[in-house]
C-alpha cells in the first residue's frame, strides 16, 4: 500500500486550533497508536476517520482526505463497471469543486 501522507499539514491545523495529536486521536475514536500508524503511513485512514478529523480541524473533507493521501486501491471485480464509473466521477466532481473554491480563496487573499 501506498501512502502519501502530509503530517505537516495536520500538525500545523492542530497547532492552529491549539490542539494535538491526542486531540485527533480522540476525535477519531482511535487508540494513539492507530493515529500514528496513519502519520508514519502504515494504514490509510477511513471514511469515518477522515470525516472526524475534518470537523476537528474545521477543514473540508476533501482536502482532509486530499492531504491524507492516496492508498492503492484493490481489484473490484465485484463491482458493477457502471456504478464504479459514476463513483469515480463523483469524486472527481467533489475534487474540481474544492480546487476551484480553494483558486477562488487563494486569489482573494
Amino acid at each position: 500500500m501506498l501512502l502519501f501522507f502530509d503530517a505537516d499539514w495536520f500538525d500545523a491545523r492542530l497547532a492552529e486550533r491549539g490542539l494535538d495529536r491526542a486531540g485527533m486521536a480522540g476525535a477519531a475514536r482511535l487508540e494513539r497508536s492507530e493515529l500514528h500508524r496513519i502519520f508514519a503511513n502504515e494504514r490509510a485512514a477511513t471514511g469515518e476517520e477522515l470525516t472526524a478529523f475534518a470537523a476537528l480541524l474545521g477543514a473540508d473533507v476533501v482536502e482532509v482526505t486530499l492531504r491524507a493521501g492516496v492508498a492503492a486501491r484493490g481489484a473490484a471485480s465485484n463491482v458493477d463497471s457502471s456504478a464504479r464509473i459514476e463513483s469515480i466521477e463523483a469524486r472527481l466532481d467533489a475534487i474540481d469543486t474544492w480546487l476551484s473554491e480553494f483558486e477562488q480563496t487563494k486569489k482573494r487573499a
